[in-house]
């Protein structure tokens, strides 16, 4: 299917920004806040925001979380899932935990995240950031508390993201129907 421009570098770039400052203003020092990064595309999102903090002399500490094993699919998929490393070499217990990735679309991937923080403590409270929330295919009640774009999509449509470290290039796609 032909892919149509969402997003272009600058755009993301903007976006990104957007949301680390919206993370300064929640968290103010963010000595009781942690960001935990979904592998493997979340990782990316979480890094550039990082990136963005530090340069602003905030102190984070920044945890990749695997969530493989723990997917609704994870026996039934066809196609075989290729497991990432988990990296969480800080305690989250009683804090706010910032779960990043770059899209959010069912839920289900974060609900599967909420059920792998289980192995690592108990926060305090958990937030979720995404740069893209594909708001009208949910099928669990996950909402992100801080949204790049929301992208209004048909089920059978895809959101591509991709990036410069991986891609070659900063931008998000939507999939188009032969028929638009």
């Amino acid at each position: 299917m032909p892919l149509k421009k969402i997003l272009n570098a600058e755009q993301i770039s903007s976006i990104i920004s957007r949301l680390a400052f919206q993370l300064i203003e929640e968290h103010n020092d963010f000595s009781n806040t942690v960001i935990l990064a979904i592998q493997p595309r979340g990782v990316l999102l979480a890094k550039r925001i990082l990136e963005i903090l530090i340069e602003q002399s905030y102190k984070v500490d920044l945890g990749v979380l695997d969530i493989t094993f723990f997917r609704d699919d994870f026996r039934r998929n066809e196609k075989s899932l290729k497991a990432n490393k988990t990296n969480i070499n800080f305690s989250i217990e009683n804090k706010t935990v910032v779960l990043v990735d770059d899209v959010l679309f069912t839920g289900r991937s974060i609900r599967a995240a909420l059920d792998a923080l289980q192995s690592y403590g108990r926060p305090i409270s958990v937030q979720l950031l995404n740069l893209i929330d594909r708001r009208f295919s949910r099928e669990l009640p996950i909402q992100p508390d801080y949204c790049g774009i929301q992208v209004d999509s048909r089920l059978n449509q895809k959101v591509v993201v991709k990036w410069m470290e991986d891609d070659d290039e900063d931008s998000v796609y939507l999939e188009r129907n032969y028929n638009e």
